[in-house]
């Protein structure tokens, strides 16, 4: 049996990825539905751990944190150490200071994008990063808006404009490749 897994540019690849989440902050996540935050912390929680277990660099934004608040404190606890935190006040955060120039120091093409809300801040990042040259994926089950239709709104536009929409699951799967990797039995149980 052959253990050599096709590489496809719409497949998520560890070793050329970068995990960007967005404006996890108190404030907002204190207005979003219950339910709609447990699945939120759940597959971000999945992403963090399975990116610090291969490797992948980690970047976190905060909008106007004096307002919004810090970073939900049960996501600051496992995010490693050498996380890339940055305060921002644009929307996007390609806007945030030496967020582009540490994210272009990474040599890495795809960004793969959790976070809130998903019809402003997640939405014109990616679109910002697209325009840059990036591949951008963005983890349908791991953003989220205040109201439905914004996020349902967010993802059509995401989608037309080129962004992969995946879940936190596919993230994963790719990054891992082949049930032989090393993590592969690891990882699996973050999701059962």
């Amino acid at each position: 049996m052959s253990n050599t897994c096709e590489n496809h540019a719409a497949l998520c690849d560890a070793k050329d990825s970068v995990l960007l989440i967005v404006d996890i902050q108190t404030r907002l996540t204190a207005v979003m539905p219950a339910k709609v935050l447990a699945r939120l912390q759940r597959n971000i929680s999945l992403l963090i751990n399975t990116a610090s277990k291969l490797a992948v660099p980690i970047f976190t934004t905060e909008q106007y944190p004096q307002g919004l608040g810090n970073i939900e404190p049960e996501l600051q606890k496992i995010l490693p150490a050498g996380t890339k935190q940055y305060e921002k006040t644009c929307f996007s955060c390609a806007g945030a200071d030496n967020f582009s120039e540490d994210l272009a120091a990474t040599n890495r093409k795809q960004v793969i994008l959790a976070g809130m809300e998903a019809h402003i801040c997640v939405l014109q990042t990616a679109l910002d990063l697209l325009s840059r040259g990036y591949v951008v994926f963005v983890a349908a089950d791991a953003i989220c808006s205040r109201h439905r239709e914004s996020y349902e709104t967010a993802l059509h536009r995401l989608q037309k404009a080129g962004v992969i929409v995946c879940d936190a699951e596919s993230v994963l799967f790719e990054w891992l490749r082949d049930a032989g990797h090393a993590h592969f039995k690891e990882l699996q149980t973050l999701i059962r």
